[in-house]
């Protein structure tokens, strides 16, 4: 007991500090959230009270907060959602009171035939939320006894005072999130690569399992970067301060896919270099040089993407990578070996087509820097 105790206490103090750096990340992003609200709640309220002279414009600060307390990404979509959802909710409020007062009975016909009118045009959920909303504050909160368009109003002044407001203060860097998730995709499959290297050095096939393990565990992490993309577009779409990012972002955006792809190529790669070594098939050097090609391949292409450059770099490492894998196939592979080649070129693909390069083609370059019979640079194709 007393023998594992500084090694449990070690991993708990490990857990405490990423724990405690997650909730202060959170607490400076929760904060930015605050303050952005708070300004577009009182600006929407002033821009409808005191600009346009309207009477208790509830909707524009309720529109604005809505909108910025959206998920990154999606404000665009839910801010004309909120507007749609309220105007129509505000509609068939002011109708229900001009027509039949102010009632139990009435507050419960508005409500659910906001509810259907909303759920038949095909609305998503916020619209029909906040028709059903909108209504009841319309028929409970401020009946008029007469149709009243300025509430609609009100609800699009807070929608596009949220945008602007998100825009423009203090917008955060698009790329800061972006690098940090792609960047541990990233490290984690070229370290894998590695750890395949030298388990094939070694002969041991722990270490290609615990290669596997390690691509396993980061499966979540892309979705962190389908998020951050997803909100570092909707920022540089928006925000003059962060246009200068959009190029950086538009290699990541196109990267995106391919690296996953990657991944999931290394790890049945990783799967058969455990298999090969376990049963003791031949293992060419220059197996090893083509995993350690590609985890060259990798790191350059994680530089090249973050500086924003064209990853000609990581193109050449990676055909290295591909004709050394060739070259471990012609001499002489099991079956688990052949496999590993396989996955090889195919990773390669899928990092040429992270780099930019089209489907035809990088097929066409893995063909090329491997045929894997002398003389027959396309007999795969």
């Amino acid at each position: 007991m007393r023998a594992g105790e500084p090694h449990h206490q070690t991993a708990r103090a490990v857990r405490l500090r990423r724990s405690a750096r997650d909730a202060r990340r959170r607490l400076r992003l929760e904060a930015v959230i605050a303050v952005q609200a708070g300004i577009a709640a009182g600006v929407a309220w002033f821009l409808a009270a005191q600009v346009l002279h309207h009477n208790r414009p509830f909707f524009a600060p309720i529109s604005a907060v809505i909108v910025l307390g959206g998920a990154s990404g999606q404000r665009w979509r839910r801010a004309l959602e909120l507007v749609l959802g309220v105007g129509l909710g505000i509609l068939l409020g002011d109708l229900a009171i001009w027509l039949f007062g102010i009632g139990v009975w009435q507050i419960a016909l508005v409500v659910a035939v906001a509810l259907l009118v909303a759920s038949v045009l095909g609305a998503g959920a916020l619209t029909v939320n906040q028709a059903a909303a909108s209504a009841v504050l319309v028929a409970t909160l401020a009946p008029t006894g007469s149709i009243y368009s300025g509430r609609i109003v009100d609800a699009l002044i807070g929608g596009l005072t949220g945008l602007a407001v998100l825009a423009l203060v203090v917008p955060f860097n698009p790329l800061t999130r972006v690098r940090r998730s792609a960047d541990r995709e990233l490290e984690v499959l070229s370290r894998a690569f590695t750890m395949a290297r030298h388990a094939l050095e070694v002969g041991l096939p722990a270490g290609a399992a615990d290669a596997l393990q390690e691509l396993r565990a980061i499966e979540g992490e892309h979705q962190r970067l389908r998020g951050s993309l997803e909100a570092g577009r909707e920022t540089a779409a928006l925000s003059p301060l962060r246009w200068r990012a959009r190029p950086v972002l538009a290699g990541y955006l196109e990267a995106e896919v391919y690296i996953e792809r990657a991944i999931r190529n290394a790890r049945v790669m990783m799967r058969r270099t455990v298999s090969l070594l376990r049963n003791a098939e031949p293992v060419p050097a220059a197996l090893g040089h083509a995993l350690s090609g590609l985890a060259e391949a990798v790191d350059s292409l994680r530089r090249e993407l973050a500086d924003g450059v064209d990853p000609v770099l990581a193109r050449q490492l990676l055909m290295e990578a591909v004709g050394a894998a060739s070259s471990a196939y012609r001499a002489g592979l099991g079956f688990s070996g052949g496999v590993v080649v396989a996955q090889i070129r195919s990773a390669a693909v899928d990092l040429l087509r992270a780099t930019g390069v089209a489907e035809d083609r990088a097929e066409q370059m893995v063909r090329r820097a491997g045929p894997l019979h002398p003389g027959h640079p396309d007999e795969d194709g």
